[in-house]
Order: C-alpha cells, then structure tokens, then sequence
C-alpha cells in the first residue's frame, strides 16, 4: 500500500552540517522519478542539485527557497506507490529517512550522498522526467495533485520552466527577476548572461518611463532608498568566516617587489605565434604561475602548512596551485591538482578550464579542497597591488599586480618599460623572513629574464 516517506537532508560531504536550499525542481503534487532532480542547494563549497531517493508523489515541501536547512532535517515527503519500496538501505549511524510504513523492505538504493550504494541499473543514468507544473510551489501550495500529474516532452517543458546555469538563477534572483520574463536565446532555449542583462537594461529603460516596456509589472529588489541588505550564506559565508580566521590565527607577513616583466611580455607574444600554442589561451597570468612553481623548487618552505594539533610545519612535495576567483557566488579558490608536474602548455589549459568552470558556478568540492599555495590576480581590476590573507591551511599568497608602462632604468637610459608589482603574503609561523624574502625574488628574477621558463619548465 502507499507508504509516506520524508527525506531528510543529507550530509552532502566533508562534515558540513547546513545548506541553503536556491529553488525546488518540483513542487506538491508531482510525480517524481527515483535520482530526478529534485532542488538545488548550495553548501559552503558548491551547488548541489539533490536527487530523489524515493519514486511517488510530492505530498509535502519541509523547506521555502532561501531558507537555510540543516543536515538531517526533514526535506520532503514523498507518498511512493504500491510495488517496491525505493528507501534506501539503511547505513551505520543515524537513519536518514522516516518512513511511515515500518514494514516496508528496501530493494535498490538511489545515488546519494550518506544513502549507501546505488542499484547499478540506476547509478548509469539520471533520470530527468519532469512534471507539467517546473518550478516547484511554496510550502502552502494548495495545488491539487491531479493538476500536475501529466508529463511532458523536454521540448515542451522549456516553455513551462526557464532553463538556466546556476549563476544565472543565481544573479536572477538577487536582483528579484523573474526568469520566465526573460526571453532565452541560448542552447535548447537556455537563458545566458547576456539575456539576463539585456532584460535589466530593458527594465531599467521601461522603469524610467521612456521605454515600450514601461507598463510591465517587473519586480525589483527588495531594499529602501538609504540602504540594501544582502543576506550573506553558502559560499560567501563559509568565505567570511575563513578570512576572518585566518587573519586572526595566522600571523600574516606581507613583502612587495616591483618587477620589469618586458622580456616575459615580449616572450608571451612569440608563444602564441608559436605553433605548439595554437588554440591555447595564454595570460600573463599563466607565466607568472609556472614562474612560481620554478621558485618553489628551490624554496620548498613556502608550500608548507601548520598541523595544529601536532605543533608541526607540514612541507609539501607536491603543488595543488589555487587560483582566486570571483565568481557568481563570490569568491571562490579552486585548485589545479599536481600543478608542479605540468608544462607551460597544460598548466595554461588547466587555468583555462579552472577560470571557466568557475565562472560558470561548475566549481565542486574537490576542487576547493587540498590547496597548497594560492595567487590572486588583481591586476585583471586595473589594481596595482595588495596585501591579500591567506588562503586557510596555506603559507603563502602571492598577489599580481597590474602590468603598466613606466618609466623605468634600462641599460643606463629611462626608458619605458612594462612594469608590475608582486606582493607576497605569508605565515610567519610557517616562513620567515629570509624564506619569503628569497622566493618572492626567485619569481621576480625569473620574469624580468623569462629565459628560466623555457630552461626550467
């Protein structure tokens, strides 16, 4: 007979304890299929998009999109029709469902974090069928379950529920659009950036009175003449309250050098004619990446960490680089794992695909997680410099300044030159003076005579 079961949220990994739940994908009154997308939620390390352990109707919504859930909670009711039961099997520690019927026996377990191991038949595939009703309700919603148990075509379904990227929904909301008042130009009708923004200029234009669109009822966010206030969760959050630490807990050094890079400019434009680099993006950025990675070889102390517990510097032989980025979600310092055993041309593509996963708010767990030393790159605001805080767990951040021509002695004469400024932030627990000292000079040696890059790489 048809048995009520209330999904709680899961752990969905390294020990987090909350998430804040962005939108639902269904809402009462749906038939969900076992793995379909259900709601999107947002940790402090990434966005998650949660699947249905359960195959049934939606009786009930435990969550209003905003809110901030905790881990086992209850989530969802789910009513699953007579045949197998789909409550996952029950793992050590505390169950992470309630099921109303205690009799009912599990036969294959859905792909879920802290739920066991998934039917294998199932763990190919996600199952994506949608309901007639997108979006999901809130949690009054009085919607009858017969309205919204027909299904659709994929086809079909982008006319009822906008499609979009998660930084897109994401910026949509913080600045109170509604996505299905934005016409979508993108892949199989998804809404890019650049719609979002068209619809912004034309609200603007239609909110001043001067536009064909002045009498659309468009929302706009919520906020009083004087003052906005943003609520600060998931990802931003679990930022502020890292550099709160580790500016508190770690004694922060800062060192800057200023740095002729016209030889590594110049050596930049001949690599991208270089056929070797056809279609690979090269930076600035990229050189002075690898120009760190050269120094560490001979300043090993700088990729290092402090083991609290033991009263230890840890001193890594390997280099996951971390990138800061500003991303949709805020800042963000995904990795590139084993940075220090690729060439110019791999690391080049590897900050390629890190920036652009990133920006696309594709950015998971794992690659936040296990970085060993970080550079932030400023200079891409028109900034010269800064005294960045470290990155959490690491010794030493290594901020890059904007490239500007200068004048600047060379040969005897002043000339102009392309000039930056390296600052270098780092643990004085970790490295001291001469240590930070010497390898901030070793990647300044290296690109105002970029000669190492290519005898060293």
């Amino acid at each position: 007979m048809p048995t009520i079961k209330t999904f709680l949220l899961p752990d969905l990994g390294e020990g987090l304890t909350e998430a804040d739940l962005l939108t639902w994908e269904v809402a009462v009154g749906d038939t969900v299929a076992l793995n379909q997308c259900i709601a999107e939620v947002e940790t402090a390390k990434a966005s998650v998009e949660l699947p249905s352990p359960f195959a049934g109707t939606v009786t009930a919504l435990h969550a209003e999109e905003g809110a901030t859930v905790d881990v086992g909670s209850p989530f969802i009711d789910i009513r699953t029709d007579d045949g197998p039961d789909l409550d996952p099997a029950p793992a050590a520690g505390p169950s992470r469902s309630q099921d109303v019927d205690a009799g009912a026996k599990p036969e294959r377990e859905p792909v879920l974090v802290g739920y066991g191991v998934a039917d294998e038949s199932v763990s190919r595939r996600r199952s994506r069928t949608e309901t007639s009703t997108g979006r999901g309700a809130p949690m009054d919603s009085t919607k009858s379950a017969a309205s919204s148990m027909s299904t659709i075509s994929p086809d079909a379904y982008a006319t009822v529920k906008p499609l979009a990227a998660p930084p897109v929904r994401f910026a949509a909301r913080a600045d109170g659009v509604d996505l299905a008042d934005v016409t979508p130009t993108g892949k199989h009708g998804q809404i890019t950036r650049d719609d979002l923004q068209r619809y912004r200029e034309a609200r603007s234009v239609g909110a001043s009175g001067t536009g064909a669109d002045n009498e659309r009822d468009v929302p706009t966010p919520r906020h009083t003449a004087d003052e906005e206030r943003t609520p600060i969760k998931g990802v931003r959050k679990h930022t502020a309250a890292a550099m709160v630490r580790s500016a508190f807990t770690a004694p922060h050094v800062t060192e800057f050098v200023d740095v002729d890079v016209t030889p590594t400019m110049e050596l930049l434009e001949r690599l991208r004619q270089a056929k070797p680099f056809q279609g690979v993006r090269l930076t600035p950025l990229s050189l002075v990446a690898k120009a760190l990675l050269i120094a560490l070889r001979s300043n090993p102390s700088v990729n290092s960490s402090w083991d609290e517990d033991t009263q230890e510097i840890v001193t890594k032989h390997y280099v996951n680089l971390g990138i800061a980025a500003a991303t949709p979600r805020g800042l963000m310092v995904p990795n590139i794992k084993g940075a220090n055993a690729l060439g110019l041309k791999d690391l080049a593509l590897a900050l390629t695909d890190l920036t652009t996963t990133a920006k696309e708010g594709k950015t998971g767990p794992a690659d936040l997680a296990d970085g060993t030393i970080t550079i932030t790159n400023v200079g891409v605001f028109g900034v010269d410099a800064g005294t960045p805080i470290l990155n959490p767990g690491e010794a030493a951040i290594l901020c890059f300044g904007s490239i500007r021509r200068r004048p600047w002695e060379f040969k005897g004469d002043i000339a102009l030159r392309s000039v930056t400024t390296l600052s270098l932030s780092f643990d004085h627990r970790l490295v001291d003076g001469e240590q930070g000292s010497k390898f901030l000079a070793a990647i300044a040696d290296i690109l105002s005579d970029p000669i190492n890059l290519i005898a060293l790489n």
